[in-house]
Formats: C-alpha cells, sequence, structure tokens
C-alpha cells in the first residue's frame, strides 16, 4: 500500500478546520445515507431472514462505497495527476467532522446560554439518539458533553486514523461502517437482527481508536487547561461502565479531565434506559463542561497529527 501524501492528510484537516461540512456541498455520507435507507426498504422485500439481510446491507453498503471512491479516485488520476491530487483530497476533507461538531453543538449551546430550552432540546434531537423533548438543562450539557467525546473518537480520530493508514478509500469504508450502525445499529424490535451485522462491525472498527482517542484525551487534558490525572484516573475506572465496548473509554477521559459524572438515565424512542455513572460531580455540568469537551476534541486531532508528522520524518530520514 502506498503511503497517504502529507499534504492530503494535512490539507484535509485543514479544509476541516476551516471550512467544516458547508451546507452546499454534495457530502458522501449523505449518499451513503440514501444508500442504506433505499438498500434497507429493498433487502427486507427480498430476503424474510433479517440476520441475512442486514449482511448483505452491511456488505453492499461498504462494497459500493469503496468501489465508488476507488472508481472516482482512479478515473480522475488518469485525466490528470493533479486531478487525482484534488479529488483525494476532497474526499478526504469530507471524513472528518471536527468543525461540524463544533458547530452543531455551539447551537445548542447558545440557545441554551441563552435560556431558549426548547430550541436547544430541538436542535440537540438533531445530533443524539436520545429523546430530547424532556431534558432539563443540566441534561442538554451531559447529552453534549457525552456526544462530543464519543464523536472525537468516530468523527475525527478514527476516520483520520484510516486516511493515515488507507487513504481515502478505507476512510470512506470506515464511514459507511459507522454510519451503519447510525442508521440500522439500534437495539429495538425493528433493528435488533437487521442490524446486529453493521453494529457488530462498528464495534471492531472502533475497537483501537476509541482506546487511543482516550489516551490521546489523557494527553491533551493539561494542554487544554484540564485535569490529566483525572482523566486518566476515570478512563480506568469507569471506562468500560457503557453498553457500548469502544463509548465509553473517550467519555470517560473526559468526564475525569473536565471533573463532571456522566451517564444516568436516557430516553429512546420512548424508553427510559438507565446508563452506569461515568466520572466524579466535582464540578456541574455547565457551558463550560461543553467547551472543555471541544478543546479536548481539538486537542486529540492536533496529537494525532503531530505524532503522524514525527513518525513520517524519522521513518524519512532513517
Amino acid at each position: 500500500m502506498n503511503p497517504v501524501p502529507p499534504g492530503i492528510i494535512l490539507g484535509a484537516v485543514a479544509l476541516d478546520l476551516v471550512l467544516g461540512d458547508p451546507r452546499w456541498f454534495p457530502h458522501p455520507v449523505a449518499g451513503i445515507g440514501r444508500l442504506i435507507g433505499g438498500a434497507e426498504k429493498l433487502l427486507r422485500r427480498l430476503i424474510p431472514n433479517e440476520r441475512l439481510g442486514g449482511i448483505m446491507l452491511l456488505i453492499g453498503t461498504v462494497g459500493t462505497t469503496t468501489g465508488l471512491a476507488w472508481l472516482l479516485l482512479r478515473g480522475a488520476h488518469l485525466l490528470h495527476p493533479l486531478a487525482g491530487y484534488a479529488a483525494a483530497l476532497v474526499l478526504a476533507w469530507s471524513c472528518l467532522a471536527a468543525r461540524s461538531l463544533h458547530a452543531e453543538s455551539k447551537l445548542v449551546a447558545d440557545l441554551l446560554s441563552a435560556g431558549d430550552i426548547a430550541g436547544a432540546r430541538h436542535l440537540l434531537s438533531r445530533i443524539v439518539g436520545r429523546d430530547t423533548g424532556q431534558l432539563d438543562e443540566p441534561e442538554i450539557w451531559r447529552a453534549l458533553v457525552e456526544t462530543v467525546a464519543e464523536n472525537t473518537s468516530d468523527g475525527v480520530i478514527a476516520p483520520l486514523l484510516c486516511l493515515m493508514a488507507g487513504g481515502p478509500v478505507l476512510a470512506l469504508a470506515y464511514k459507511a461502517v459507522n454510519t451503519l450502525d447510525s442508521m440500522v445499529g439500534y437495539k429495538n424490535e425493528r433493528y435488533l437482527r437487521f442490524g446486529w451485522a453493521s453494529a457488530r462491525c462498528d464495534d471492531l472498527a472502533n475497537w483501537i481508536p476509541a482506546r487511543l482517542t482516550g489516551l490521546l484525551m489523557v494527553v491533551a487534558a493539561p494542554l487544554t487547561g484540564l485535569s490529566m490525572a483525572g482523566a486518566w484516573r476515570i478512563m480506568r475506572r469507569d471506562g468500560r461502565n457503557h453498553s457500548s465496548p469502544n463509548s465509553g473509554l473517550p467519555e470517560a477521559a473526559a468526564a475525569g479531565a473536565l471533573g463532571v459524572r456522566l451517564g444516568g438515565t436516557s430516553s429512546y424512542f420512548g424508553t427510559p434506559v438507565a446508563k452506569p455513572a461515568i466520572g466524579d460531580p466535582l464540578h456541574p455540568l455547565s457551558r463550560g463542561s461543553w467547551q472543555g469537551a471541544v478543546r479536548l476534541m481539538y486537542g486529540a486531532e492536533a496529537l494525532l497529527v503531530a505524532a503522524w508528522l514525527c513518525s513520517r520524518m524519522i521513518k524519512a530520514i532513517g
């Protein structure tokens, strides 16, 4: 596998930090979502066995996504090497979500700070899976911190690792798996069997990134004005206090760094789900908690990029 040019990685990170996900840009993840929605309807009609249908959905979605990405990059390169480079840069940019996660969560935080709790609940429902209609202010801050922490792994560190390891094709394969999990990976009657393969594949794809994200957050904590000792202690103590084998680790690292308690009861599709507590309530959940989580996200991303650049330099010198 050819090494990914540093310009692709650095350019994608820069474009994400500056532009985020512009609404005018035809985002590949939106296309993946439409593919999943259409394929689900077709497979449910054609394959009575839900688990088998879900496996076919996983194979078809990931295969189609990677195949189209490879064809696009190959075709662009055949037109001109610069066209191939530009196509790779744009696809790599589309895989990163730090700026959009910051921007979308800031909209909620700003409404909540302004006292518009109804508006905050409505916008929050666009970025979290839980029911938001009855959340009070501390619960909204908790949801924001949890989603920023969890998506630091899913939306930033994991796709960035894939870009570094295999370029845009591997990163888009990861985005396909992650999108499948977000659409069909629920443990309810509709998706428990149909979404089983997608959920398990997402668990596997995020096993290394989640653990690396937790460690990066621990190192980033003192660089962002937070507690390194708290992040390390709570990640080790509470990192497994989650139904997901991965999500608890970045959430616990963030909770420890911030000195807040996450977890507790949340409602999904009208059903309350009790989750174990993560962290100690040394400080109340507030706008400052959300801001700290955002700083941790950017700090973790910066550390990963710096470590990757150092490894490339050492390899080049050697």
